[in-house]
């Protein structure tokens, strides 16, 4: 029996991830981590709605400046910071929705690569056409980008897409009344759903190969982002000073 179990052929998804319906561990890890990072914000700050100023927040929220001045571990664990308890409902609530959809779609390797390059494609945008002397958290460059993903998913399995699209524009027009960065939300969508349509879309014979092209395409388009961006900024200790004493969550 064992050994005509290991002749059957698995059944796949349309990315090459073995059909499962296990635990999406992945996702549950990221909700774990980005609730252990508010916790200590919070801890840290005395406040569960103005975390903002802990020093956690501070050495890892995006400042353009500053993460072009050397401190290029922001352009991650930005991603992991929430401006208060509400930022953070809304985000892990998305993440617990549509996250499991997606992994089990994408297997988890795919999905991590999916969730930490929508991620650096939210931080990417914001930085690149971002205004300067602005702090940006959330993991809402990579919830978008799940979006993005589900989208496709859906799309691929012919199934109803309307409900997503009217999500997706909901929030994204909600940036225009918040503090939320409407590029950051824009560019983690933009890469997890063109990241995830290349993945659907690979062709079987050397499947694998042309889905790490496409991560790595989007790592050095991201990457050429970050550094053209970087040699366009003022680091100076004068302006650094400035934006220390002025910057403002936004």
């Amino acid at each position: 029996m064992n050994e005509g179990a290991r002749t059957v052929r698995q059944a796949r998804t349309s990315a090459g991830a073995v059909a499962s319906n296990g635990r999406p561990i992945i996702t549950q890890v990221m909700i774990a981590l980005n609730v252990l990072a508010y916790v200590v914000t919070v801890v840290q700050s005395g406040s569960p709605m103005n975390n903002s100023r802990s020093e956690l927040f501070q050495a890892t929220s995006l400042i353009p400046e500053l993460t072009a001045n050397g401190e290029w571990w922001r352009i991650v664990t930005s991603g992991f910071m929430h401006f208060g308890l509400i930022h953070l409902a809304f985000n892990m609530a998305a993440l617990f929705v549509v996250g499991p959809v997606v992994e089990q779609e994408l297997g988890k390797l795919r999905y991590s690569a999916v969730y930490f390059l929508s991620l650096l494609g939210g931080s990417a945008a914001a930085f690149y056409f971002g205004t300067v002397c602005q702090q940006l958290a959330g993991a809402s460059g990579a919830v978008f980008g799940l979006m993005g993903a589900l989208l496709i998913v859906f799309k691929r399995q012919k199934r109803d897409i309307s409900t997503i699209v009217v999500v997706v524009g909901i929030n994204l027009l909600s940036n225009l009344f918040t503090n939320a960065s409407l590029l950051g939300h824009l560019g983690g969508f933009v890469v997890g759903g063109l990241l995830t349509l290349a993945m659907v879309r690979a062709p079987q014979k050397n499947r694998n190969a042309y889905q790490i092209a496409a991560v790595a395409a989007v790592v050095v388009l991201l990457g050429g982002m970050f550094l053209l961006r970087a040699t366009e900024l003022d680091t100076t200790a004068e302006v650094l000073l400035e934006i220390a004493r002025t910057c403002r969550p936004g």
